[in-house]
């Protein structure tokens, strides 16, 4: 399942912060803010799709996130990997590092995250 981009956003919110209230939430948006009826809105669509679970404290909740950040995104990649390269990790790859203008510095960063996962391989 796949979130909007202001569900992902709204997401974003609650990964960072863990455990958020509706306030919290319209408090963490830059101006304009919505109003509390589009974000209960988009809460009820993100509990709906198993996104996120809530507690009640009286009349308010404190939403927090049911799904792994890392995980999430984990599972969007390997969308994109098998929908735009022929499910080809090595096509990906070579599409991103030949268009995401890396610089030297970066370049080498990867190459030793790429030698150490030869390295955990070998193992």
């Amino acid at each position: 399942m796949r979130l909007s981009k202001t569900e992902e956003k709204l997401m974003e919110l609650i990964w960072k912060n863990e455990k958020v209230f509706l306030k919290d939430l319209i408090d963490g948006h830059p101006d304009p803010k919505p109003a509390p009826s589009t974000i209960a809105t988009l809460l009820k669509r993100m509990q709906d799709k198993g996104f996120v679970g809530y507690k009640l404290y009286g009349n308010s909740r404190q939403y927090y996130p049911l799904v792994n950040k890392a995980d999430y995104f984990s599972k969007q990649i390997r969308g994109i990997v098998k929908n735009y390269f022929s499910d080809s990790a090595l096509q990906f790859a070579s599409f991103f590092t030949a268009t995401s203008n890396m610089n030297e510095k970066e370049l080498e960063e990867l190459k030793k995250i790429i030698d150490r996962e030869i390295k955990k391989n070998k193992q």
